[in-house]
This record gives structure tokens, C-alpha cells and sequence, in this order.
């Protein structure tokens, strides 16, 4: 008898003891798949989440179990898409978005006033962290140019780094300490992680995913070993992404294909096990460092995954989810098809001018890049920035392309959409 009952408290234990990834509750801000791009703790219990489309905040003090708006676009007074929010303290923290102008709270949100002291424009905010006591990095965007922001006193001053050499856009910026850290994103060449020891003076090329269009969307280093670098590679059709990892921050790395080609989340709470996501996946799990991957058919549209600790960990995609081992009730999943770009072409096959409208339902911005068929990079078509809602009719040049199936890949504040037509 003592045998068994031993067995049975370590069954129920292990039961009840599983970590899985789940949806937090009361977070009535989502409709129609739209993305929380960006999700930041201080602590298990202390967060906020940034809804990009909606241009809303809003913050926990229990580890996601309630959730409080602290900030949305119709209190701004203008249109906004929030691509990430981060915090260096309790008090103080940093609103980027995709519209040229970024908020600064000093009071934990609960105010936001615009940052005017930026010494030369930032379109875009993709990336920020927080560094030490007072040390705030940016960077931008997924459209160019490439620069990062800087400021070592808690946002009341700021420098502009252009890094136009280096990068062509930049989307994601990570700090070991004030002067060691990574930015990423893509050059003309592929896919760039760039690495400082100066804190930002200046930066060498350290990966370089050599496939055109590719970015390095997200980075982590992991908790326990900074050394230990993993990255999430963003392709265009019809590659894959890409997981890449390093050891020996950065000196070599090791890649394997990812879940899908618009992949972007990439968090890891050990060397071999960890997830990723992206923009038409919700979480698939490793544990064996990438070289396999389980859909797990839990999320939907992820962008970011932020790591707490061997036993917590938070996303964000279309709704907020937790990785714990406490049940949470009610949880709510949002698991809708994430909109997309209206797109329509007119005249496929075409001869010498490939005419098409896109339906922008809000205030964007748009890059349009024309592939072959195999994936390889021929030239960018537009940059935009779209300032509202509006259809726009596009004509481009195709009397130079031999006959035969090529991509256009549109890259928006929402994601990739691509279409194939004939060049006849």
C-alpha cells in the first residue's frame, strides 16, 4: 500500500506540475485577429501589452490574470500602429510605433506624452530595450532607413545612430549591459545581426543569412548564458525561415528551418527546448534545439516571446498567452484569421505594365519587392508611407522580365502578403 500511494502523488504531482502555453484572461481588446505586437514584464506579475492596430496599452500587476487599458489611439487624437513597449523601471517606459511619433510615461502609463527630442526623424520604431538604470535603445524600422536612438538618461535626451552602412532596416535591438548588444534586421545581401561592444559607436557584421529579403526579426539571449544567441530569420515564398543559434555569441552558428516563412517569435528557456511563431503559426515547440519542431495548436499570429524564467514565459500575438502550469479560466483566444492586405491585380498575364490596386484600411506603410519564382531578389518595387485609409492603384514596368512566373511580395504593418503573376 505505501508503494502505490507514492506512485500516485508523484502522478498527480507531474500532472498537475505540466507548463503549458495558454491565453490570458480579461483582455477584452482584440477584434478581428489584430496582433498585440509587443508584450513586456518587469517581473512574473508586472506587465504591459501593446495592441498594434488598435494603438491601445494595457498593463497587469498579477502575471496576466487582470488586465487594465491604459492608453488607446482616440485619446492621442491621431492614428498610430504601436509596434512595441518597454519600460526601465516601474515608472518609467517607451511607447514605439510605425507613425514617426513615440511616447514616454513616467508614472508607469497611466500618462504618455510625446518624445519631441529626437535630434533627427525615426518613421519607425520596430525595436527598443532597456539597459541598466537608465539606458533606452531603439531602433528602426522594417522599412527604411536604418538608425537607432539612444539615451542614457531615461529618455530626456536622446542621440540618432544612422546605420545606413551597415542595414538597410533594423526591427529588433538587445543589450547584454550599456555597452555589449545586438541589432538586427536585413541588408541588400540577407538577413544581418550586427554586434557592439562600445555601445553602439560601432557595430560589425556578426551573421548574415545571405538570402535577399530575408530579415532577423526577433533575438534572445538566453536567461541563464548570455553567450547563447538565438535568432528568428523572416523569408519571403517560397523559402522557410530560419532558426539560428550560437553559442559563443555569435563567433559560429547553427540553422534549421523553421515552422513557416513569415517567422518571427523565438523564445528559449534551455539550449534544446523552446518555441517559435509567426504571422500564420501560433506556437510550435522544440526539444532538440530546432532540429524538429510539434505544433502544439495553441496562438495565432505571434511576434514576440518573452521569457521570464525556466517556468514562465510570455507572448503576444492575437491575444496575450501565458507558459505556466497554473490553469487560467475563461481564457480567451482570439483565434481569428488575421486580416490581410486587400490586394487585387488587374491584368494577369501581362506584357509590358502589371497594373493592381491595394486597399489600405487605415494609415500604413507598404514595401513592395518583385522575386522570381525561385525566391531570388530582383528589385524593390515601392516604399510608402500611406498617411490614410485609401485604395491605391499601382502600375509597374514588366517589358524587362523574360516570360514566365514571378512574386510580389507586400510587406505592411500587418505582414507579408505575396502574389504571383505572368510575365508573358
Amino acid at each position: 500500500m505505501k508503494k502505490i500511494f507514492i506512485l500516485f502523488v508523484f502522478i498527480q504531482t507531474s500532472i498537475l506540475g505540466q507548463n503549458t502555453w495558454q491565453a490570458t484572461p480579461n483582455l477584452d481588446a482584440n477584434t478581428n485577429g489584430q496582433r498585440f505586437d509587443d508584450v513586456f514584464f518587469l517581473n512574473e506579475n508586472l506587465g504591459w501589452a501593446a495592441n498594434g492596430y488598435y494603438a491601445s496599452i494595457h498593463k497587469t500587476t498579477d502575471g496576466g490574470l487582470t488586465w487594465v487599458e491604459q492608453l488607446n489611439e482616440s485619446q492621442l487624437g491621431g492614428s498610430y500602429y504601436f509596434r512595441n513597449v518597454e519600460f526601465i523601471d516601474e515608472n518609467v517606459g517607451f511607447i514605439g510605433t510605425l507613425n514617426g511619433t513615440h511616447f514616454k510615461t513616467n508614472d508607469g502609463g497611466e500618462t504618455w506624452t510625446t518624445i519631441n527630442n529626437i535630434p533627427q526623424p525615426a518613421p519607425g520604431i520596430c525595436g527598443l530595450d532597456a539597459v541598466g538604470e537608465n539606458t533606452i535603445y531603439g531602433c528602426g524600422a522594417y522599412f527604411s532607413p536604418a538608425y537607432i536612438i539612444k539615451s542614457n538618461d531615461s529618455g530626456s535626451t536622446w542621440n540618432f545612430i544612422d546605420m545606413s552602412s551597415y542595414a538597410n532596416a533594423l526591427v529588433e535591438i538587445l543589450f547584454k549591459n550599456e555597452l555589449e548588444g545586438y541589432v538586427s534586421g536585413k541588408s541588400s545581401t540577407g538577413g544581418v545581426i550586427l554586434e557592439t561592444t562600445d555601445g553602439g559607436i560601432s557595430w560589425t557584421e556578426i551573421y548574415n543569412s545571405n538570402q535577399s529579403g530575408d530579415y532577423v526579426w526577433k533575438l534572445q539571449l538566453l536567461n541563464n548564458n548570455t553567450n547563447v544567441i538565438f535568432g528568428a530569420v523572416s523569408s519571403v515564398n517560397p523559402h522557410l525561415g530560419k532558426l539560428i543559434s550560437s553559442n559563443n555569441s555569435g563567433v559560429t552558428w547553427t540553422t534549421f528551418d523553421a515552422p513557416e516563412t513569415d517567422i518571427q517569435a523565438v523564445g528559449f528557456i534551455s539550449q534544446n527546448h523552446g518555441w517559435m511563431g509567426g504571422h500564420t503559426t501560433g506556437f510550435y515547440e522544440t526539444l532538440d534545439g530546432g532540429a524538429t519542431w510539434t505544433d502544439l495548436d495553441t496562438g495565432s499570429n505571434l511576434n514576440r516571446i518573452f521569457v521570464i524564467n525556466d517556468n514562465i514565459a510570455y507572448a503576444c500575438g492575437t491575444s496575450i498567452y501565458k507558459y505556466t502550469e497554473v490553469t487560467l479560466s475563461h481564457s480567451q483566444q482570439f483565434e481569428t484569421t488575421k486580416p490581410q492586405l486587400g490586394i487585387t491585380l488587374y491584368n494577369t498575364p501581362a506584357k509590358d505594365v502589371l497594373n493592381f490596386e491595394i486597399d489600405f484600411l487605415s494609415d500604413d506603410n507598404i514595401v513592395i519587392d518583385l522575386y522570381t519564382i525561385q525566391g531570388k531578389h530582383l528589385k524593390q518595387i515601392a516604399r510608402e508611407l500611406i498617411p490614410n485609409s485609401t485604395k491605391k492603384q499601382y502600375s509597374i514596368p514588366v517589358d524587362f522580365l523574360s516570360p514566365g512566373l514571378y512574386i510580389l511580395d507586400f510587406h505592411n504593418n500587418t505582414g507579408h502578403n505575396s502574389k504571383i503573376f505572368t510575365k508573358k
